[in-house]
């Protein structure tokens, strides 16, 4: 089954304490079902320094949310939508809005 979401869309989370939050697809994990969004989903982590953190502590970053959570927001009509697929002419397949019925790739 492939996703229906991919890396630099936009979408809206639908369940959980960030409800409502809109943001853009840093990452996609298909094996695993999920997707890092932007500002969403915060935790902190400890680091210890290294090259990349020379300080070391405690950071803050994006943990993955399954993409059931997650809502495509289309770019014509800019609403959340399911996502269709469509065969065209040349026999490849791309994602549909279903309400504006607009291509999305």
């Amino acid at each position: 089954m492939g996703l229906s979401i991919k890396k630099e869309d936009t979408v809206v989370v639908l369940t959980g304490s960030e409800k409502g939050k809109k943001g853009r697809i840093i990452k996609v994990m298909p094996k695993k079902d999920s997707a890092i969004v932007e500002n969403t989903n915060m935790i902190k982590k400890h680091m210890k320094p290294n090259k990349q953190y020379q300080q070391g502590g405690i950071i803050e970053k994006e943990a993955p949310m399954h993409i059931s959570k997650l809502m495509l927001i289309c770019p014509r009509c800019s609403k959340p939508t399911r996502i269709g697929n469509q065969l065209l002419e040349s026999g490849k397949k791309m994602r549909v809005c279903k309400k504006c019925k607009e291509v999305i790739d």
